[in-house]
């Protein structure tokens, strides 16, 4: 009875102020489920959406100072929830879409070429392209820096990033499928 009281919003208010342990997790076992059930309705996949879930809560933790008791408490929960899925649904879409795979390229001809030739091969290509191209592709795609993190490391606007990286993309795309 104790825990159920601990996630109403004066135990919402404590927690915020303490990082009580067992506030937040009276306030996690209360939303949980809920949380989750929004994760599968907008992925239609359990792990994925069990992944989801951790993912927010952790950053309901982190960020539960920010609530300002403008809106309930499950409101501004779900809200979280919704935009986290949403980011990470197109994330996963955006990564697919300019994620180099073997189906597209044709980096090896034949069936029997080992991964570390193919890798070989595809540096060599990054050979040939400038060294602005090729430290803009390895920060996007081998470190995973944001467009914004990129554009503030080269003093560029993030619209100039995109489009080089783009071209770059474009530029190894051509030497890998005229190979």
């Amino acid at each position: 009875m104790e825990n159920t009281h601990l996630a109403t919003s004066k135990g919402i208010t404590f927690c915020q102020s303490t990082k009580d342990k067992d506030t937040f997790e009276a306030i996690y076992n209360r939303y949980v489920s809920k949380v989750y059930q929004k994760c599968l309705s907008m992925t239609q996949d359990p792990e994925t959406s069990k992944d989801f879930t951790q993912d927010i809560f952790i950053k309901v933790y982190f960020k539960l100072n920010t609530f300002k008791n403008r809106s309930s408490f499950s409101s501004w929960l779900y809200s979280i929830a919704h935009n986290h899925c949403l980011d990470q649904l197109r994330l996963r879409k955006r990564i697919r879409i300019e994620a180099i795979s073997d189906k597209s390229i044709n980096i090896a001809a034949e069936s029997d070429q080992s991964t570390s030739t193919q890798w070989h091969v595809m540096e060599c290509m990054m050979n040939d392209l400038t060294s602005q191209e090729v430290a803009l592709l390895r920060l996007k795609y081998e470190e995973g820096f944001s467009i914004k993190a990129i554009s503030g490391q080269f003093h560029l606007s993030e619209s100039a990033i995109k489009m080089r990286l783009l071209r770059a993309r474009n530029k190894l795309y051509t030497m890998c499928t005229t190979e």
